[in-house]
């Protein structure tokens, strides 16, 4: 075995993935990004006290800063090998925060939209499923470096309640049942909207337990942190090929 040694502020060892989790009450199902057994990986979440929904995505507050960089070093003294986070929102925060720690930071799934859009030659619709349609506006979009002009369409899941009281009132319950319907009914507006649209992709980290039932009624390309996150994970844990030819 390998000479292994202490390293300091560490209290445990071996996670792949930091996840930094929004000041909220909600019930994390399997498949959320808040709940450790979405991940095939070990996994280490960093609350951030006081980054609440109406501050990261009503208000924009950039004073969030100091929260969101008190968090991710906690992550990183404990070895994490990348950080993420719980919010699509939280990508206000990005660049800032891919410069102040020393290992990759990928805060939000819109970061995909460039290579979604790209892989259709930005001609396609892109649909963006995201928990706010007001909070996501284009400056947000500019964030992930989408352009005015690209063919992005935004869809709010707030609209229905079943969405909208547990994941942005709080409720503290959630109907896992109902949310699936009314992502479902979202996803084929969507293509009934845009019938060329190229992908769906997930803003909303509650959303990725119902990818499954998105791209069963749609047949679409579904993109969430899921994928996002086991991209970034798969680069560090490369295998050698092996095979004959």
């Amino acid at each position: 075995m390998a000479t292994y040694r202490t390293r300091k502020g560490a209290h445990s060892y071996g996670h792949e993935l930091g996840v930094l989790l929004i000041d909220c009450d909600q019930p994390f199902v399997p498949g959320d990004v808040g709940n450790a057994c979405t991940w095939p990986f070990p996994v280490l979440y960093a609350p951030m006290a006081g980054c609440t929904i109406d501050r990261l995505i009503h208000k924009n507050d950039p004073a969030l800063i100091d929260e969101v960089l008190q968090a991710a070093r906690q992550l990183e003294a404990q070895g994490v090998r990348g950080i993420t986070s719980n919010c699509g929102f939280m990508i206000q925060f990005q660049e800032q925060l891919a410069r102040e720690v020393s290992v990759p930071v990928f805060l939000s799934s819109l970061l995909q939209l460039p290579t979604i859009l790209t892989s259709f030659a930005r001609k396609r619709p892109v649909g963006v499923m995201t928990a706010s349609k007001g909070g996501l506006t284009p400056e947000i979009l500019a964030l992930a470096h989408v352009d005015a002009d690209d063919p992005v369409a935004v869809y709010g899941m707030d609209e229905y309640p079943a969405f909208n009281e547990p994941f942005m009132r709080d409720s503290g319950v959630v109907d896992t049942d109902a949310v699936e319907r009314a992502c479902v009914g979202m996803a084929r507006r969507m293509l009934a909207e845009h019938p060329d649209m190229g992908a769906i992709l997930l803003e909303c980290a509650d959303l990725p337990p119902y990818a499954y039932a998105v791209q069963q009624a749609t047949g679409l390309p579904v993109f969430d942190f899921t994928t996002m996150v086991e991209q970034f994970v798969a680069a560090r844990r490369r295998r050698r090929f092996e095979g004959h030819f």
